[in-house]
């Protein structure tokens, strides 16, 4: 294939036209999501560019990965720095770098003490590659709390879960999956789940038995559909939790570290869980990278040497962009930003969705709002979106995801607005 530089000026890694790009992915990519068509060259800020000069807002932020924008400078400059100064390759975790202790330490402060009932001891990270790896490890962590504090035969550990959870593909995680397509045919499925109904306490206790060492839960569920829980449901995850000596875990991939107009979706309720899962956003998107966080007490009694391991879980690179990231959202106040900006848009949206044939429902906080269809299928929607350059997706096909970078200012807010008031009343 022989690829001719234009007379414009070059977007992006290459010259190589749209159609191009879709037969190559279409010859030698897995057809593993449903595709927009649409080819970005380049990103900056909230913005996504395309080599015919489209300017396209995103609204969607790669389900969060993006909280504070595009290749945001001070991000950018630690990666530079980190590969300039030779500092940033990989090294086999029998010896000890400076950038991982200081990210490591970073996160442990940045969360507030987990696992209360077991100590003010401080909490402790355990670093992995995404944010899937990284709820296999918080289930790790629960099982071996059942056998080893609880003394339930190894093998008989179950694990209660919720409805129209996601927590990543891996096989164990699908397992545990109520939607039919994320795990037909990829069987034997991990055993050792229970699944309640997102929101029901009720449903939630008639599960646990002599057996049960933790409940995993989403504080406010992406995937499933943008649905928040009744309030005093987290709460009243907390009160089971500790009546019947379980770990609770919460999996803040998509809603943790800004998103919800809180740093932490769990501060909204003020309910403290025993271990954390967070990915995505903690390196702002530019190097993958993902943590289990729980109180030192816990971590020290289940990780031990040859208990775990990851090449390249928490390598240099991905600590230099992570340390980044967080004093971004911090000396940025991303969380305070989504909490003003996500009001104001949601009032927006509501006044259209209160003019629209077509919405039946808006749920959120922050910068994390859903706009439920009422014919079940938000993806058409999502396509006129992006006919007037503004770019979501579907949660659970029948709820468009609007969930920007949280750097979104007044003017980025109106476009939302006149776009979503064109493609649902106009």
């Amino acid at each position: 294939m022989s690829i001719t530089l234009k007379d414009k000026a070059l977007i992006g890694f290459s010259p190589l036209p749209d159609n191009e790009v879709f037969d190559i992915e279409d010859i030698y990519g897995a057809k593993h999501y449903r595709r927009l068509k649409t080819v970005v060259r380049k990103t900056q800020g909230a913005w996504l560019y395309t080599q015919d000069g489209r300017k396209i807002l995103d609204c969607l932020a790669a389900y969060s990965a993006a909280n504070p924008g595009h290749h945001h400078p001070k991000i950018v400059d630690a990666l530079v720095r980190a590969l300039q100064e030779n500092y940033a390759s990989v090294i086999s975790n029998v010896v000890y770098t400076d950038v991982l202790a200081l990210f490591l330490k970073k996160v442990a402060e940045l969360v507030p003490q987990l696992g209360l009932r077991f100590g003010n001891n401080g909490n402790k990270v355990l670093p992995k590659n995404g944010g899937v790896e990284s709820v296999e490890t918080s289930i790790k962590l629960a099982r071996y709390y059942g056998w080893k504090e609880k003394g339930i035969p190894d093998g008989k550990q179950e694990i209660i879960v919720f409805e129209n959870n996601f927590h990543g593909r891996m096989i164990t995680i699908v397992s545990f999956s109520t939607s039919q397509k994320y795990k037909e045919g990829f069987g034997p499925l991990t055993p050792g789940f229970k699944i309640a109904r997102y929101g029901s306490l009720e449903d939630t206790e008639k599960l646990i038995n002599p057996n049960t060492c933790a409940i995993l839960v989403e504080p406010m569920q992406g995937e499933g559909g943008m649905y928040q829980p009744p309030k005093g449901f987290l709460k009243g995850l907390r009160d089971l939790a500790d009546k019947h000596n379980l770990l609770l875990i919460f999996d803040e991939i998509q809603v943790g570290l800004g998103r919800t107009g809180k740093r932490f979706c769990f501060e909204h309720e003020n309910v403290i869980p025993d271990a954390v899962v967070l990915g995505k956003a903690i390196a702002g998107g530019m190097v993958p990278v993902s943590v289990m966080v729980t109180n030192r007490a816990l971590m020290d009694k289940v990780f031990q040497p040859g208990h775990d391991g990851s090449t390249f879980g928490g390598y240099p690179l991905a600590c230099a962009a992570g340390i980044a990231a967080l004093d971004v959202m911090v000396e940025e106040r991303l969380a305070e930003r989504a909490a003003e900006t996500g009001k104001i848009l949601k009032k927006k949206i509501l006044d259209i969705a209160a003019r629209s044939s077509h919405v039946k429902e808006v749920r959120g906080e922050g910068l994390f709002i859903g706009i439920e269809m009422k014919n079940g299928d938000a993806m058409v929607y999502c396509e006129k979106l992006l006919q007037h350059d503004m770019l979501c997706n579907d949660s659970h096909h029948h709820t468009i995801r609007v969930s920007p970078p949280l750097i979104i200012n007044d003017d980025e807010v109106d476009y939302i607005a006149d776009r979503l008031e064109r493609v649902l009343v106009g």
